[in-house]
């Protein structure tokens, strides 16, 4: 079994990355790797990321690397969840360019609509530690999700009255 994914964990995993990068690559990474980089969490199952455009030499370093550094790595984001608008990748914030490779917090927004969504009781810690340190705002959150909301026929598992309401839940309704 391979050790949580800690901070020191993480940056060795970006650094790894880095070296086999090809071509200049952006890599968002997701979920509670953002989490642990941001510092509400000390650790995460595994490392989520997903790359623009796609390289295959990171791709066939991965399973390499998840070995060697004992970490769990998983190309998943919220684009495999929800409905994520055009222009993602220009929402990410930056964290920092090793090489060939920029790093980034996956859309933030999106992040957090895709957790409430899953709604387990880490993923609402999450969001409100996003929420609490500024990161997020509950009015875009839920104009992010207005945004969304007629697009989620495309996630047939999700049901959008539950959704709706469990973003109320975690943001606050809509003031009247």
């Amino acid at each position: 079994m391979r050790a949580l994914a800690d901070r020191d964990r993480i940056e060795r995993l970006l650094h790894a990355l880095a070296d086999v990068a090809e071509r200049s690559v952006r890599i968002y990474l997701v979920g509670g790797t953002s989490a642990v980089l941001f510092g509400w969490r000390a650790s995460t199952v595994d490392v989520d990321l997903v790359m623009q455009p796609d390289d295959d030499a990171l791709f066939r370093a991965i399973p390499r690397l998840k070995e060697t550094l004992q970490v769990n790595v998983e190309t998943a984001s919220p684009l495999d969840f929800i409905p994520v608008p055009p222009g993602w990748e220009d929402r990410g914030t930056f964290i920092r360019r090793i090489k060939l490779a920029e790093f980034y917090h996956f859309d933030l927004y999106a992040q957090a609509l895709a957790k409430i969504e899953r709604s387990h009781r880490q993923d609402i810690e999450d969001v409100r530690a996003m929420l609490d340190r500024g990161l997020i705002e509950s009015r875009k959150v839920r104009a992010y999700f207005a945004e969304i909301e007629p697009r989620l026929y495309r996630f047939p598992a999700i049901d959008g009255p539950s959704f709706r309401r469990a973003v109320d839940a975690v943001v606050g309704a809509e003031p009247t």
